[in-house]
């Protein structure tokens, strides 16, 4: 199924919500540190989320079984969709915060890479490979452009140093609903996969192993982690197609434009 176009009034909003969910990234930061649990950052988030921004957090009480929580916050090996806790982030621990925030009906999703302390080498670079993948790929898009021509530039980068790629999970179409058309993997084939078209969203969200790719889910229904408990990454955000390229909706204030797309 090919992805829908979105009107103006629904990329205005769009882009009202993804900008709300790029302040939530923000607005933690400071809070995670050594000896906070996750579970005190999905409170901080929620209440921020629902009292500060007059949002819906869309994670909390969807699927099946309905996610416990309002963010997920995945420790070192989880890939991703890990549920906040009471264990306490320790020095060197690595955690993707994912945030999707829903806004006047419409879904703004994206996630950021923390590291508590100082990380070790190998945790460093995971995060900045996986960082650099997300920006290859968003580089990509513009109108013309095939999906599967990004999830291949996504797939070698990742692999030329070593790393390796989750098939199981993959950025999405996004909009009134969280979760649209098209399926966006991380992989794949050159000429291959949708053509995009100006007026699409969808996020890139790539998930990269220090070790292999595959992955198990635990017994919560919801937890994924590594098989072989090698460390994992993940960076997303949701992105337009514009008439001549591609902007970031959930852009934060920490990174810069130019270097993305002109890198």
């Amino acid at each position: 199924m090919s992805g829908t176009i979105k009107t103006a009034e629904e990329i205005e909003k769009m882009r009202v919500a993804g900008r709300l969910a790029a302040d939530v990234l923000q607005m933690i930061g400071p809070y995670v540190k050594k000896g906070v649990t996750t579970n005190e950052l999905n409170q901080i988030c929620h209440d921020y989320i629902v009292n500060e921004q007059k949002c819906i957090p869309a994670p909390l009480n969807y699927g099946h079984p309905p996610f416990p929580k309002s963010i997920c916050t995945s420790v070192n090996h989880v890939i991703c969709h890990g549920i906040p806790a009471d264990k306490k982030l320790k020095d060197g621990d690595s955690v993707n915060i994912d945030v999707t925030v829903i806004k006047d009906g419409y879904h703004g999703d994206t996630s950021k890479m923390f590291v508590v302390g100082k990380p070790s080498i190998l945790t460093e670079r995971l995060i900045r490979v996986t960082q650099e993948a997300l920006y290859i790929g968003i580089k990509m898009v513009k109108p013309g452009a095939r999906l599967g021509d990004i999830g291949h530039a996504i797939q070698q980068h990742a692999e030329s140093h070593n790393y390796s790629i989750v098939r199981e999970y993959c950025g999405h179409g996004i909009g009134a609903n969280f979760h649209e058309d098209p399926q966006v993997v991380h992989y794949g084939k050159p000429n291959t996969g949708e053509t995009l078209e100006a007026g699409m969203c969808f996020t890139i969200e790539p998930m990269v192993n220090a070790g292999k790719r595959y992955s198990k889910i635990l017994p919560d229904q919801w937890t994924v982690v590594t098989k072989d408990r090698s460390l994992s990454a993940q960076w997303e955000h949701t992105l337009l197609v514009t008439e001549n390229g591609v902007e970031i909706l959930t852009l934060r204030d920490d990174e810069n434009i130019d270097r993305i797309i002109n890198h």
